[in-house]
Formats: structure tokens, C-alpha cells, sequence
């Protein structure tokens, strides 16, 4: 059959992976896919680097739209990343009748809705597997291999960098700036991690796990997201007295009334294997009706991990690409006619437990108007732990789990503890998931 030709936009880590993976793979891909594909152009701002990666293989170009409006290209792999020219090369592409990969978990994130309405009307594909996770095909499974099921949530560990600090943190005692300091060393953190350690990177993943389980539209604006910059060495050191690690998770909640869409620090019972998921690495947890608790674990970047997404999607394209678009998985899941409208709720009605670090002062009748607050806002507790005070000190620290209830409610109880004037500064809040 004729080759599928395809033009590579953007030639870094993945670009490179992508690049080398479909080279040494090239027989087995095939024999996939049913006829070969072939990387016939790549556009990239470095042209030496470029002409350096394909050897002279391949055309090299400093235009991405001399390969959105090659007529010989069937399919654009854009991995440049961003809004901005992503955005017109991704649209262009679509108006053009070309198929799209693409693991930019931003723009979809931001501006799915529009992106894959553009390309159901031109009957074109728009593949993204690699845009949340890296290598594992979680996209696949949900769209896919959990088709019968009615999905209840999804959690997951979707941001190494996020993991590993976490994961230093916990196995060192060092504090947050330290650890991140030495992920930046060794390449885990970009020198501007923001992205990353402020859960904005999860949540755009989160957001497209979100749509694809429950057939919603994509919705970033209303996601939920904190970071991990504010977690302390201690909270880790309390988190495992009490049996629990903590972890930045992204979760993704069906309920009647509505969808939880956030990303923050959770802590998760010790036991669960997702607990157990250390350095960079990802994992997401599915609960479907039908199926029960499934779990998805490897890397979640890097060249040849994420370009095994890329390619995967490259051999969907070339089995589909004569297909009825019709008869084509679609994009998020769902027909796109049959899509819901479940709204995104408010982090005010979202429904957990919480781990609550208190600094009181060490004195009578500071606990029994703590359990009053939290019994007066229908809080119960499940756990406690009070550390006793060091020699000289007059205050000390009391940690307190409770059972899941609602975060209007914990935010009432929090405000009425830190007017006590036996609390010292703010209560630490970190939210509790038992993931069962």
C-alpha cells in the first residue's frame, strides 16, 4: 500500500525520539500498520539540528506551514508545544484535510472543544496519546478498552517532576527548595518549573482525562489546581506516621449533580500501589462500574517513551485514514452528538477527608474547642496524632484526619480554628483520598 507520509514539526526530545523509534522500528511498524510510514519532511527553528537527527533523510525546513500546505503530506506531528503557532499549525492542518498528532496537552486542554469540532467537520483525525503520560496509552484505554463501562473516577500521578520531588522529600526529610534545586540538576525540572510544581501541567492533563471518562467537553477554565510548593518535610513525616504518602494527583469524579475536576496534593493510604509510585514516574487509576479499580503505570516522558505514544497514534492514523469518519473512534470518546452536559462543580461542593496540621498552644481545652469547631460543621475524625512539645516549647503541633465531608464545610471549621487564640498561624490543609 502507499506509504503514509508524514511531516515532523518540531525535532526536540520527542521530535528526536519520535524520529529515532520509527526509524529502528520501521519493519515492525509496518507489518502493524499495513503499509509503511515515513517521515518525508521536518520543520524546526534549529535546521542543524534537524538535518544532524535525520541524517539527510528527510526534507528540513524552518516553515511549519511549508509542511501544513505540502499536498504530499498526509499527517502533521506537531510537537512544538504552546497556544500560539501550535495552534495555527494544528487548525491549518485540519483545514488542509490532513490528520494531526500531537502531544501538546496545553492546547488541547485550552482549546480541545474548538480543535476537534474543526476536525469532525472536516473528517479528519486528531490524535493525542501522547499528550497525557507519556508512554502509557491511558487516552487508548478509556476511549477504548473501558468502552462498557460507566467510569466512576480517575486519579492519577500525571507530572514526574511533581513525583520525584515528592518522592526526595519523603526518602531525605529535605525541604521543598532543596529537592527542587536537584531536580533542576539532573534535568527532572525545567529551569522555570512553574508549570510543574503549580499543577498546571497535571491539570491540563487532567482535563483531557476528564472529557474522554465522562464525554464532557474539555474544560481547563474550571479545573481546580494547586501545587506542591507549599508542602512542608514535616507534613510527609506526619502523612507517614499515620500510614499515607502524599502525592500531586489529578482526579477526575463523576457524581449526579456534577464532575470534580482538580489537581492538588492528596494524601493516599500507604497500601494502594499508587501510593508506591516513586521518582518520575506516572500512574493513573481508573474505577469503571463494570471493570472495577484498573491501574496504568510507566514513564510519563522522555524521548522514546512518549515517541511510543506518537508512533502509536501514526499506526491508528494509517489504519483509519481510509476509514468512514463515521466508523472512527472519536475524539473524546463519545459521539459527539451524545456528549453531556454535566457541569464542573465548585471546589466547594467538592467531597473529601482532609489531614489538618494545626500549631496550638500547649495548654488545656485547646483540643475539646478544635473537636467543637469541627463537630459544629458536621466534621467527624478519623485519626489524630499530637505531637508532644519539646523541652522549653509552649506550643505543639496536632494533626488531625477526618472523615470525608464537604470543603465549604472544612473551609467554615478552618476559619473558626484560626480565630482560636491558642492557633498559631495558618492551618495546613492537605485533602485525603482512600482511592477504593
Amino acid at each position: 500500500m502507499k506509504p503514509i507520509n508524514v511531516g515532523l514539526i518540531g525535532i526536540g526530545t520527542v521530535g528526536g525520539g519520535t524520529w529515532t523509534v520509527l526509524q529502528r522500528n520501521a519493519e515492525e511498524i509496518t507489518r502493524r500498520a499495513g503499509r509503511p510510514i515515513q517521515i518525508v519532511a521536518v520543520a524546526d527553528k534549529n535546521v542543524e539540528l534537524a538535518k544532524q537527527v535525520t541524517g539527510g533523510a528527510a526534507r528540513v525546513t524552518d516553515d511549519a506551514f511549508a509542511l501544513v500546505n505540502d499536498p504530499e503530506i498526509d499527517v502533521i506531528v506537531e510537537l512544538i508545544g504552546g497556544y500560539g503557532v501550535a495552534k495555527e499549525v494544528v487548525m491549518q492542518s485540519i483545514a488542509n484535510g490532513k490528520h494531526v498528532v500531537t502531544a501538546n496537552k496545553a492546547l488541547l486542554a485550552v482549546h480541545g472543544t474548538e480543535i476537534f469540532a474543526a476536525a469532525q467537520a472536516k473528517g479528519v483525525m486528531v490524535a493525542f496519546e501522547a499528550a497525557v503520560a507519556g508512554g502509557i496509552p491511558i487516552i487508548k484505554a478509556l476511549r477504548e478498552g473501558l468502552s462498557a463501562n460507566r467510569i466512576e473516577w480517575a486519579a492519577g500521578i500525571i507530572n514526574g517532576t511533581t513525583n520525584f520531588i515528592l518522592s526526595e522529600m519523603r526518602d531525605k526529610g529535605l525541604p521543598f527548595a532543596d529537592v527542587l534545586a536537584e531536580a533542576q540538576r539532573l534535568g527532572y525540572a525545567e529551569a522555570d518549573p512553574t508549570f510543574d510544581i503549580e499543577g498546571v501541567d497535571a491539570a491540563h492533563k487532567a482535563t483531557l482525562i476528564s472529557a474522554i471518562a465522562f464525554g464532557i467537553p474539555v474544560q481547563f477554565d474550571k479545573a481546580y489546581v494547586e501545587g506542591i510548593t507549599k508542602l512542608e518535610a514535616s507534613d510527609i513525616k506526619y502523612a507517614e506516621q499515620l500510614g499515607y504518602r502524599i502525592k500531586l494527583l489529578g482526579i477526575a469524579k463523576r457524581r449526579d449533580d456534577g464532575v470534580e475536576l482538580r489537581v492538588h496534593p492528596t494524601l493516599i493510604p500507604a497500601k494502594r500501589l499508587i501510593a508506591n509510585v516513586e521518582g518520575a514516574m506516572n500512574a493513573v487509576l481508573v474505577k469503571g462500574d463494570a471493570v472495577g479499580a484498573t491501574m496504568y503505570y510507566g514513564k510519563g516522558a522522555g524521548a522514546e517513551p512518549t515517541a511510543s505514544a506518537v508512533i502509536a497514534d501514526l499506526v491508528d492514523v494509517a489504519r483509519l485514514a481510509t476509514a468512514d469518519a463515521a466508523h472512527r473512534v472519536p475524539h473524546l470518546a463519545f459521539q459527539p452528538n451524545a456528549m453531556s452536559d454535566l457541569p464542573i462543580l465548585p471546589m466547594s461542593e467538592i467531597e473529601t477527608g482532609y489531614y489538618l496540621r494545626l500549631r496550638v498552644e500547649d495548654k488545656p481545652g485547646v483540643l475539646a474547642d478544635i473537636t467543637r469547631i469541627l463537630a459544629d460543621q458536621g466534621i467527624s475524625i478519623d485519626a489524630m496524632l499530637q505531637r508532644e512539645p519539646g523541652e522549653g516549647e509552649g506550643e505543639t503541633d496536632i494533626i488531625i484526619l477526618t472523615h470525608v465531608c464537604k470543603e465549604s464545610a472544612a473551609d467554615a471549621a478552618i476559619a473558626k480554628i484560626e480565630g482560636l487564640a491558642a492557633q498559631k498561624g495558618k492551618v495546613k490543609r492537605i485533602r485525603l483520598e482512600e482511592l477504593q
